[in-house]
């Protein structure tokens, strides 16, 4: 028996979390929703990555603080290597430094995890048809963003320089703010040895030699503003 013309196969969704308990929850839901198949599940973003080239899914849902590699890479990864799968972000972060990265890498949804299920298959759906899959809160804050009044000329550049990415530009940035390798991996939620990869990716990109140079770097590029002088 064939499928009839109007019958719509489910979307093939990989789910990406480093947690297991929340990434088992995530497939168990959409097991019990239709117009979904969960094809895989992925605790990291190289394992993200290495599934899409395997089981060339519709959609990715990414989570974005994920050891190895974390989701604002994967999803840069994967846009670039498979552009016919989407990736919807599904994390416990809206703030811009999560947000703002992942859309540029991107993704074309942006979900937080108190998504019910019905709201993330819409957004699957959503990104499927060409459309953005965003929650009402994050298209808020888009709003918000957009009715900000533009950056002055002090303000960093838009686009990194010399061919960093955004995750090796906020790296530098938190070298500029004094943080040793430790705290970077810290505030950054990765480990110490992605730090380092980072670093020395970024090192070589720009020719610095070390830490003092970054710093100069940093500030002669117009990324990190001098800091104003006090009133005596």
């Amino acid at each position: 028996m064939t499928e009839t013309e109007g019958e719509k196969k489910p979307a093939r969704v990989v789910v990406a979390d480093d947690q297991t308990v929340v990434r088992e929850g995530i497939v168990m839901l959409l097991g019990l929703l239709p117009g979904v198949e969960v094809v895989g599940a992925a605790g990291d973003g190289e394992e993200a990555v290495q599934l899409v080239g395997e089981l060339a899914p519709d959609v990715v849902l990414m989570d974005l603080r994920m050891p190895r590699c974390d989701g604002v890479e994967a999803t840069r990864r994967i846009r670039a290597q498979y552009p016919k799968t989407q990736v919807v972000v599904l994390t416990t972060y809206a703030d811009d430094e999560s947000l703002f990265p992942a859309l540029r890498a991107g993704a074309r949804g942006y979900l937080t995890k108190d998504a019910g299920g019905d709201e993330i298959v819409r957004a699957v759906e959503s990104v499927l048809s060409g459309d953005a899959g965003l929650s009402p809160s994050v298209q808020r804050r888009l709003l918000e963003r957009l009715s900000q009044p533009e950056p002055g000329p002090s303000a960093a550049a838009e686009e990194p320089p010399d061919g960093l990415t955004m995750r090796e530009t906020e790296v530098l940035l938190l070298i500029a703010d004094g943080l040793s390798n430790q705290e970077i991996a810290r505030t950054l939620h990765v480990s110490t040895a992605t730090v380092k990869t980072h670093i020395n990716n970024l090192f070589s990109k720009t020719g610095l030699k070390d830490r003092a140079q970054a710093v100069r770097y940093a500030y002669s590029r117009g990324l990190v503003r001098p800091p104003t002088q006090g009133i005596t």
